[in-house]
């Protein structure tokens, strides 16, 4: 009987030992988990601040030190994250990159299926500018920073044309491509030329400058997304006729 209670007891203790061994495991892969987590956190917090300062101030305008200031860390964290400023602007400007670009690509395809590669000047153009004029409408305030940010950067030809290559040539060639279908007749320089102009427009209305405002005497807002929408494929549309007919 004895032995019985002895065997009894020891498996009691071995499943209890297995429990706190599973318990064990268990927070430690929670603590892994958070800590991964708060780092995560941490990372966005410092691309979320970044992005709002270079947007304003520009790369060359915006220390690390400005940018931990407003993360509210010191600085030598700053240095944990990205080795350098221009590693952190790059990875402030690709995290936003990749999805405006994978989401206009995206449209585009889908544009072109629906039109059987049959597809028109404007509805090449709204698959295009809808797509990304959306992320600034719905997307929040920090879009909004990634639109003038994306602004300043395709207009610094020392480097910010290669970023923008690197990030948006499959997307704006897609583009070039459904308008050569809508356009058959049209010159290929023409229709680059087309996109330059719309390249042009498109960054100076992200730019925000609140130009148009003073102009028009409120009558237009220059974050009037919703506006822009409305009007900008439209009138790029009638400017590719028009330099693809004379």
């Amino acid at each position: 009987m004895a032995g019985l209670e002895v065997r009894a007891v020891a498996g009691i203790a071995r499943e209890q030992g297995s429990d706190i061994g599973r318990v064990a495991e268990q927070a430690k892969t929670r603590r892994r988990s958070t800590k991964a987590e708060q780092r995560a956190e941490m990372m966005e917090q410092i691309l979320d601040e970044a992005e709002y300062l270079f947007s304003k101030h520009g790369l060359h305008g915006v220390t690390l030190k400005d940018v931990a200031k407003r993360v509210g860390v010191h600085h030598t964290l700053l240095n944990y994250y990205f080795e350098d400023k221009k590693k952190l602007f790059d990875a402030v400007f690709a995290r936003r990159a990749v999805v405006t670009s994978t989401r206009r690509m995206e449209a585009l395809d889908s544009y072109d299926r629906e039109s059987g590669g049959k597809p028109t000047i404007e509805g090449a153009l709204h698959a295009f500018l809808d797509t990304d004029l959306d992320l600034y409408i719905h997307g929040g305030e920090g879009w909004k920073n990634y639109g003038a940010l994306g602004a300043q950067v395709a207009n610094t030809p020392e480097w910010g044309a290669e970023l923008m290559d690197s990030h948006f040539d499959p997307v704006v060639l897609r583009l070039i491509d459904l308008l050569k279908k809508a356009m058959p007749d049209c010159a290929e320089e023409d229709i680059f030329w087309g996109y330059h102009f719309v390249t042009g427009a498109l960054m100076v209305t992200l730019a925000r400058t609140g130009r148009i405002d003073k102009l028009s005497d409120g009558v237009c807002r220059s974050e009037d997304f919703e506006a822009i929408k409305a009007r900008m494929a439209s009138f790029m549309a009638a400017g590719f006729r028009q330099i693809c007919n004379s």
